[in-house]
């Protein structure tokens, strides 16, 4: 589904005649329903190699093929297509929209299809996201009426409303305690396998790492595998 075949990144850095590089020669393949975790020092890049997965960034060399299309060869509006339909985002701090409720900040990433499944339809699946993560009776609240964790499950539900192919997680866990946290963790693990969608967690968190299951390690430049103890 998804592959990275020698990925390099750099940035230009004054002084410099060939900027500072982030990410070296990258090569990565994720299957339907696979799950990985990404650990690495702060500055390691972690971020923009999950950037360059989700089509926020383009590499300076190298290719992502997602589902053996270049996205190299995609405009900006294919691009921001694949990532609606295919990709879901989760992301630090959760971004819902203040203004709206719960259920209104899920449904936003519906509102780009003019030719989306029917109204109720779309409800439906938003609806019962939410039930299956236990925000059930907030779905007319507005996100500063919820806890961290809350706002942190609704952000994760709205990431799947299109029924993605691939889920970016980064840093989901970083502005929560122990117990949300947990049950983060919790859940994307479980979502991960009840809806088939391919996981890809940048995280701090060692302990969250190891229970993705495979775990590599971004340093330098250079992604490899890391054991699990």
């Amino acid at each position: 589904m998804l592959e990275l075949v020698h990925v390099a990144k750099n940035y230009e850095s004054p002084g410099s005649r060939v900027g500072v590089r982030v990410l070296k020669d990258i090569s990565l393949k994720v299957e339907t329903g696979q799950s990985l975790a990404i650990v690495g020092p702060s500055g390691s890049g972690k971020s923009t190699l999950l950037n360059i997965i989700g089509a926020l960034d383009r590499p300076t060399g190298g290719s992502v093929l997602f589902d053996g299309r270049d996205l190299s060869n995609l405009n900006e509006i294919e691009l921001a297509e694949l990532r609606n339909r295919k990709i879901g985002f989760v992301f630090q701090l959760h971004h819902l929209l203040p203004q709206c409720t719960v259920l209104e900040n899920v449904l936003v990433p519906t509102l780009a299809f003019k030719n989306h499944a029917s109204r109720k339809e779309v409800n439906e699946r938003a609806v019962g996201l939410l039930e299956r993560v236990g925000l059930k009776d907030v779905l007319l609240h507005r996100p500063g009426e919820l806890s961290g964790g809350q706002r942190q499950r609704a952000a994760v539900v709205r990431a799947l409303i299109n029924k993605p192919r691939l889920l970016l997680a980064d840093e989901p866990t970083g502005s929560l305690d122990r117990d949300s946290s947990e049950n983060i963790g919790d859940l994307l693990v479980e979502l991960n396998r009840s809806e088939q969608v391919a996981l890809i967690v940048v995280t701090h968190s060692l302990k969250l790492a190891e229970r993705v299951g495979r775990v590599m390690e971004l340093n330098n430049g250079l992604l490899t595998n890391r054991s699990v103890a």
